[in-house]
């Protein structure tokens, strides 16, 4: 067990911790949510031992093996695969140990050990690791120096992985994931069989990978059990009640107020107005995260274009005369909300520059309508942000002539007050950072705005209000997003770019979900020697799509379930005075669906490709 006891700790007289306490049960899994620059990642290294508390203590068990990622594994000339198998340092060092090792007793206490850690079948867990996360086998015999600090980060994620430490601190592990990567790490912490303590803004990955909500406010840490919806909701109904309770108290404060006004300065009255003044002063809002901080986008409105904006016929696009996208008959409209869907390295990103205007076609015809404006956002842009001037310079440069005033102003629509506006870019948080970008990228209201992974950096209240702000937006949007839950509510159409086309995606999210699921797994799976097939027997059919439509039938019982235990969790009646059992009742229920619901998804999964195997057989 984790035990976080009394902590306090400040940072440049900035206190993060005071009196916060929580204990973690081992082989939990727990996701550790709060606003940018509460204090998490401060957490994780008191939990390291990097830094000194300042009072109360952190315990864990002797001898708990913490691991981590605190950055990309270096640009060596040491292959993908090493790199990983060297995290298990114990087996490393047993391998080397064997090589010289003379004393017949102490040979077999290695090859004992070894065989216990199971050490040859150490290449394939890291192989299966790397491909969960993207890399083909020829990449995993790459040096590390072949690849950028983005997948040196995911290399880096394996190996923490692979090391398979008892307490497991991941720091938004899925920033640099695309989403068949962030959904093979959902599966792969729900299965993990130690503690592990993720920050994370993936509303997807806190409800499927978690059991547990640790939330970090106020100074305080706060334990839930359950996974990120049930704790949002129980949340947004405390909220609630704060706010219905701050009304309660400010017409008190203005009754009392009133009292103080007219009697204060009347001698028979004096006491009581004295008395009341004091009152007053005790008197303190309660304040909620809404009022602590301002996290809103406000997009400037386009004029409206005929349709379409953009239209493709057999255009190619590509680098160096080689065409990665080829046969391209697209065409969007100003009211389109587009979701680009596809593996890593299939050609989303050249689509979206090929979209962008940043690429000319190879062949074909794109023709764009007259006057159109083009925002475009990419992860990379941050990074060419000027580290050594402020937000309010960068729109000086773009906007000359206009007053400090609207400037000032502009950025306030992006949750960047008076004093990040004259704050230099290298001080700035990951979040304020991508917030200035997605301004600049908006800042002449496009009539169609490209998002690359807009929401790395964002904490959950801000990527809500950027899904709000896209929904509202006048413009069309194009999305390539690993954030399932902002593509879900974002995008109403879905292009899939595989193969060298891009082509409408007939189904929804969640069976592109599970088709990424089933894809990592076939690609994950051991290999096996072929063995003769039988042809399955009608019987063994039926009975097997009887099985697909019962486990169908199932998730879909269980996730109208939870639904209603959703909305009943959000009833501010349910957290009335004398009803605290009773709500943790309803939580426990909600949590005890949701785990259920995953079991079921995943029997479901199951049959289905039992029922595919048989149909290929059946041939």
């Amino acid at each position: 067990m984790l035990v976080i006891d009394n902590i306090s700790f400040s940072i440049a007289g900035r206190p993060l911790f005071e009196g916060a306490s929580a204990r973690i049960p081992a082989g939990h899994k727990v996701g550790l949510v709060g606003r940018n620059g509460t204090g998490k990642t401060t957490l994780f290294r008191l939990i390291r031992g990097e830094l000194t508390l300042e009072g109360g203590e952190i315990r864990l068990p002797a001898r708990t093996r913490i691991g981590g990622v605190d950055q990309e594994v270096p640009g060596n000339e040491v292959s993908l695969l090493d790199t990983v198998l060297a995290a298990d340092t114990e087996r490393a060092a047993l391998l080397a140990e064997a090589e010289t090792a003379a004393e017949p007793a102490r040979i077999a206490e290695i090859q004992t050990r070894l065989a216990d850690i199971d050490a040859w079948g150490a290449e394939a867990r890291a192989s299966a690791i790397l491909k969960g996360l993207g890399f083909t086998d020829a990449e995993q015999k790459m040096p590390c120096a072949a690849f950028s600090g983005g997948w040196r980060m995911r290399v880096a994620l394996a190996a923490v992985l692979f090391a398979h430490p008892d307490l497991l601190l991941l720091d938004e592990p899925t920033n640099y994931l695309d989403l068949e990567g962030a959904l093979w790490l959902e599966s792969y912490l729900a299965r993990y069989p130690h503690t592990v303590i993720v920050i994370s803004h993936d509303r997807a990955l806190l409800n499927r990978a978690v059991g547990a909500i640790l939330h970090l406010e106020g100074r305080r840490l706060t334990f839930h059990r359950g996974a990120y919806d049930g704790f949002a909701a129980t949340r947004a109904a405390r909220l609630a009640a704060a706010d219905a309770e701050n009304r309660k108290m400010q017409a008190r404060r203005a009754h009392m107020q009133a009292f103080v006004d007219r009697f204060r300065y009347k001698a028979s009255k004096a006491k009581q107005a004295q008395s009341r003044l004091k009152a007053l002063a005790r008197m303190e809002l309660i304040t909620t995260p809404q009022e602590a901080a301002l996290r809103r986008f406000t997009f400037p409105a386009p004029e409206a274009l005929p349709p379409p904006i953009i239209s493709m016929e057999q255009a190619a696009a590509g680098y160096d005369g080689k065409p990665v996208l080829s046969r391209l008959n697209l065409r969007i409209d100003q009211d389109d909300r587009i979701a680009l869907l596809g593996r890593n390295g299939e050609g989303k990103s050249t689509l979206s520059k090929l979209l962008a205007g940043r690429l000319e076609p190879l062949s074909g015809k794109v023709t764009r309508a007259a006057g159109l404006r083009t925002g475009y956002f990419a992860q990379h842009q941050i990074e060419e942000l000027r580290a050594d001037e402020t937000p309010l310079q960068h729109l000086q440069r773009l906007c000359p002539d206009e007053a400090p005033a609207k400037l000032r102003a502009r950025l306030a629509g992006f949750g960047l007050g008076a004093d990040q506006a004259e704050t230099t870019v290298a001080r700035l948080s990951g979040g304020q950072k991508a917030r200035l970008s997605l301004l600049l990228a908006t800042i002449d209201a496009p009539h169609l705005l490209i998002l690359d992974e807009p929401t790395n950096h964002l904490d959950i209240e801000s990527r809500e209000a950027l899904v709000e702000a896209l929904t509202g937006y006048t413009g069309a949007v194009v999305l390539v997003s690993h954030d399932m839950h902002l593509l879900s509510l974002v995008a109403d159409r879905l292009w899939l770019v595989s193969g060298g086309r891009v082509e409408p995606f007939g189904e929804d999210l969640d069976a592109y979900r599970r088709l990424l699921l089933e894809g990592t797994r076939a690609r994950t799976r051991p290999a096996r020697p072929p063995a003769p097939r039988k042809r399955p027997s009608r019987e063994r059919l039926l009975a097997l799509r009887a099985e697909v439509r019962k486990s169908e039938t199932r998730v879909e019982k269980l996730a109208e379930m939870r639904e209603k235990l959703a909305a009943r969790l959000a009833d501010p009646a349910l957290y009335g005075e004398g009803r605290i059992a009773e709500a943790e009742v309803w939580q426990r229920k909600y949590a005890e669906v949701g785990e259920a619901l995953e079991r079921a998804e995943a029997l479901w999964l199951s049959a289905l490709e039992r029922l595919e195997e048989a149909e290929r057989d059946d041939g």
